[in-house]
């Protein structure tokens, strides 16, 4: 049978904006050419790819993963 689930921890998120301060905050990996900007975060997974607008969520162990911007308006609400 199906269940349905809710997540109780919370997490911190952050909006990534490609700025110099957030590549060196969390480590990204930035490749930069004339027409586009790729940016790379070390996930504990592995590398995943970030975009400028995605956010970048902080789990309870301090590890970093992106969540797509639009996924992550419908998916979680501002709790502060």
């Amino acid at each position: 049978m199906k269940c349905k689930y809710r997540k109780t921890a919370t997490i911190q998120a952050e909006q990534f904006d490609g700025s110099d301060e957030m590549i060196e905050k969390y480590n990204i990996e930035a490749s930069k050419t004339l027409f586009i900007s790729q940016y790379v975060l070390p996930t504990k997974e592995g590398p995943m790819y970030v975009h400028t607008g995605d956010y970048i969520a902080t789990g309870v162990e301090g590890e970093h993963w992106a969540i797509d911007k639009d996924i992550f308006e419908r998916t979680y609400e501002r709790c502060d």
